[in-house]
């Protein structure tokens, strides 16, 4: 079966701040799901969201599946 050729994909966002952060409020990485318009936005997405092992708004990178 080919791959699909959707316009809109599901992403996944991850906390760029959790992998390097050791003092955090408690243990894990913060990921979101979303969805993206593939020719409008080529690039990877990165939003601000809230990570709630930080405990603040941290930017939050797309991620491979």
């Amino acid at each position: 079966m080919a791959k699909s050729k959707e316009i809109r994909i599901t992403v996944n966002l991850e906390c760029i701040n959790c992998a390097e952060n050791i003092e955090k409020r408690s243990r894990g990485i913060s990921r979101y799901t979303t969805r993206k318009n593939r020719r409008n936005t080529a690039t990877r997405l990165e939003l601000k969201k809230f990570c709630r092992y930080c405990g603040v708004h941290t930017i939050h990178k797309e991620i491979k599946k």
